[in-house]
C-alpha cells in the first residue's frame, strides 16, 4: 500500500478509487475556513458511480469536483517561497493538470502538476463532486 518512503499514492486511497487523477486538472485554489479547497475538473472512470457517458465530442466523463483538505494547517509551494500561511500560497498558486498525488508518511499531503509541488498539511482529502 505505501511506497519505499511510506507514502501512499493516490490510486490506493479511497478518496479517488475510479478517478484518473493525472488526467484531472486544477481551476483554483482557495481557503475557508481553516479548509484548503481545490476546484478540479476530474476524470471519472466507467466504474466511478457517477459516472455518465461522454458526448461524442468528448472522449472521457469530467465532472467539476472539489478536492477539500480539511483542518489546513500549513501548505508550502515550490513555486510560491517564504511563506506557509495557507491563504498566501493559495492566492499565488497556478492552475494546470494533475500529476500527481500521495499521503505522505507523516500525514501531509502532496499534490504535484504543472503548478509545482504543493505539500499540504492537514487531515485526509475529501473528494465532493458539483452539480453538473
Amino acid at each position: 500500500m505505501s511506497g519505499a518512503d511510506g507514502a501512499t499514492d493516490w490510486r490506493k486511497l479511497r478518496e479517488f478509487a475510479a478517478v484518473d487523477l493525472t488526467r484531472s486538472y486544477v481551476l483554483s485554489w482557495e481557503v475557508q475556513t481553516g479548509m484548503l479547497l481545490v476546484d478540479v475538473d476530474l476524470h471519472l472512470l466507467p466504474e466511478h458511480p457517477f459516472y455518465e457517458e461522454p458526448r461524442p465530442a468528448q472522449k472521457v466523463c469530467i465532472r467539476p469536483a472539489v478536492i477539500e483538505f480539511p483542518y489546513c494547517e500549513h501548505v508550502a509551494a515550490d513555486k510560491v517561497p517564504g511563506t506557509s500561511e495557507p491563504v498566501a500560497v493559495a492566492q499565488e498558486l497556478g492552475l494546470g493538470a494533475i500529476e500527481g498525488f500521495r499521503r505522505l508518511a507523516d500525514g501531509r499531503n502532496e499534490l504535484r502538476g504543472t503548478f509545482g509541488v504543493v505539500v499540504i498539511d492537514a487531515e485526509r482529502p475529501l473528494v465532493r463532486l458539483k452539480e453538473p
